[in-house]
């Protein structure tokens, strides 16, 4: 998979480069099932005609231009995005730098110059995925913004006990410390790529943390695994058992996020337990 972090400077060359694909469309952070089923639809549209599948993504974050939000709940970074994203057949990976002069294109603007000339000749996206200048446009649109150049396809809601699936509810199902529920949504536990040192795990940046209390997690490396248990507060992650810390935890480590302790279940503020900066880049 070839990844092209695309802006406003490099756009035209891409363009020139750009040859007939099918695209998926959206933020697609943490990958859930909502996003896989856009994908794996487009994935099928690229097969029947036998032409390449691309995703365009957005960072950072629009929220964060459009919202100002300056902490923003990350639920995986770029590499783990990338990875993932080759996993599922994806041929090229556009990454569209998000600013103010990006947010305020017009909708017909996006579609031409970020979907037609780049070679698109039918889109995918979820039902509620929306572009443009205060998201003008969305996928009863697109069509027509295009000039019937692209054909389009718009896949439903994905929803877990009558609710819809989406990063939103993640973010907040993890900063109220609900990680037993996040498999349903995700199709496995949450992981986070850390830095073992210790008896203290640092977080690689773009990941939120759990709610402060104790969790039963499995640390692992590419080899080995260990399940044990540890604290989450202001400072970070620490291990619990002290005396059962086996000589390979050190260096780049993940958690893989199994339950919460019940006996530490406490009401949080978001902001104690998030890293909103990078840490470990």
């Amino acid at each position: 998979m070839e990844t092209i972090y695309l802006n406003k400077e490099n756009l035209a060359a891409y363009q020139e480069m750009a040859s007939a694909n099918v695209m998926a469309l959206g933020c697609f952070d943490g990958l859930h099932h909502g996003h896989v089923k856009v994908i794996q639809t487009a994935w099928q549209k690229a097969k029947e005609r036998q032409v390449s599948l691309s995703v365009m993504s957005f960072f950072p974050h629009p929220k964060t231009v459009i919202g100002g939000k300056a902490c923003f709940h990350y639920l995986m970074p770029q590499s783990e995005k990338e990875k993932r994203l080759c996993e599922l057949g994806v041929d090229t990976f556009y990454l569209v730098e998000f600013n103010s002069d990006f947010a305020g294109l017009s909708p017909q603007a996006f579609v031409k110059e970020y979907l037609v000339n780049l070679g698109v000749i039918h889109a995918v996206a979820g039902y509620d995925f929306s572009y443009g200048s205060l998201g003008a446009g969305n996928m009863d649109t697109l069509k027509q913004d295009s000039g019937d150049r692209i054909d389009i396809t718009t896949v439903d809601k994905v929803e877990h006990k009558r609710e819809k699936i989406s990063s939103t509810r993640i973010r907040q199902l993890l900063l109220d410390g609900n990680v037993e529920e996040l498999p349903y949504l995700i199709g496995h536990s949450y992981e986070i790529i850390c830095e073992g040192a210790g008896t203290f795990l640092t977080p690689y940046s773009h990941y939120t943390l759990p709610a402060p209390g104790r969790y039963d997690v499995t640390l692992k490396n590419k080899s080995k695994s260990f399940q044990t248990e540890v604290m989450v507060n202001e400072k970070g992650i620490t291990l619990t058992s002290l005396d059962q810390i086996p000589s390979w935890l050190e260096g780049n480590l993940t958690i893989v996020w199994n339950r919460r302790m019940k006996a530490e279940m406490v009401q949080t503020g978001q902001k104690d337990h998030t890293f909103c900066r990078p840490l470990l880049v």
